[in-house]
């Protein structure tokens, strides 16, 4: 039987502790189970799809908890990072600070 090749770096020098795989070049750690990372996306309020590193657009007045001022509307964030949560992009706002934002609200710059 021949195990599976890693699926972060390809390498075929895996091998089997228990339910685990685990490769030995990258230290990645993998069972059957494991959902494909490549399968995770974002979809912005227009259908397109972002991707780390992106520059998003705010599409409308964002309330901020704990903050008196909201994140106005044509906002541009620089630099997202995506995240597997019920608020999908974690990105850095010009004099707001870092914060989570939902992808129905933004698109693609």
């Amino acid at each position: 039987m021949s195990l599976p090749a890693c699926p972060k770096c390809e390498s075929v020098y895996t091998y089997e502790d228990g339910n685990l795989y685990i490769c030995p070049e990258c230290a990645y750690e993998w069972n059957d189970l494991t959902v494909d990372e490549s399968a995770f996306k974002v979809i912005d309020a227009h259908g397109t799809e972002l991707q780390d590193g992106d520059d998003i657009i705010v599409i409308k007045d964002l309330k901020v908890k704990g903050s008196s001022t909201p994140v106005k509307q044509g906002t541009k964030v620089r630099n997202i990072k995506l995240v597997d949560s019920d608020h999908n992009i974690d990105c850095r706002i010009d004099g707001m600070g870092a914060m989570s934002l939902k992808s129905e609200f933004v698109k693609k710059a």
